[in-house]
């Protein structure tokens, strides 16, 4: 069918397949006219594979509004579609990943309310089908970190607004040199990666095996010795 080709030098060529496992190839050939027909066949294990899902995670902490308040809620969109904004011409997207609001006791100050964010930049990957994007700038990663430093300006610049008003502080306000951030690979569900078993490419994803599985975005596939189909996302 359209996914197997015959090359003209006897390569064969397996495209667009989905299902990984053992695959048998069957020859039947003759090395001349005269002679009878041989047969060979030929057993393949065939793993897929697919780029790891990376993406920077954020975390940055603001002074805020009693806890209750909606004015922290509507901060909260606020600044989400702000930094959506900012990084949407680079097809990134923008999650937030969890959002918390303590009372923080401070040596000087008594108790104060603050405001945890974390949340994730990912490539959408919409750039791709563009034809007019150049490939070195439509690489995800180029795009990450790209998108990143673009985080990191808008954090600095709400702190030199801030060094430079004469006004008071707002009630939500960004606390300096809070933000961090750390570069993530996940597997998606199903795949895992294992240097042991795939040493020829480490840092692939590679579809869990019969007797392992991936619930989630995780790293590896975990045992599972009821599982026993490629690709199990649970045991």
């Amino acid at each position: 069918n359209s996914s197997v080709q015959i090359s003209p030098t006897g390569t064969l060529i397996l495209r667009h397949f989905n299902l990984s496992g053992v695959y048998t190839c069957s020859i039947v050939y003759k090395l001349t006219a005269m002679q009878p027909d041989k047969k060979l066949k030929i057993k393949y294990l065939i793993y897929a594979y697919s780029d790891p899902k990376n993406y920077y995670e954020f975390t940055a902490r603001y002074h805020a509004a009693p806890c209750n308040s909606t004015h922290n809620t509507s901060f909260q969109k606020t600044l989400l579609w702000t930094l959506s904004k900012l990084v949407a011409e680079l097809s990134c997207e923008v999650t937030l990943m969890k959002s918390e609001c303590h009372h923080v006791k401070m040596q000087r100050r008594g108790l104060q309310n603050e405001i945890f964010f974390t949340f994730s930049v990912a490539s959408s990957d919409r750039e791709k089908h563009n034809s007019l994007c150049q490939q070195s700038a439509c690489d995800a990663t180029h795009r990450l970190n790209k998108a990143k430093h673009l985080i990191e300006r808008f954090f600095k610049q709400q702190v030199q607004v801030s060094r430079k008003s004469s006004k008071p502080l707002p009630e939500i306000y960004y606390i300096e040199g809070t933000l961090h951030m750390v570069w993530v690979d996940r597997c998606y569900p199903g795949y895992g990666m294992n240097a042991l078993i795939h040493p020829d490419c480490p840092e692939c994803c590679v579809v869990c095996s019969p007797g392992s599985y991936n619930p989630g975005n995780g790293i590896h596939c975990l045992r599972c010795d009821s599982s026993l189909i490629y690709g199990a996302t649970k045991c």
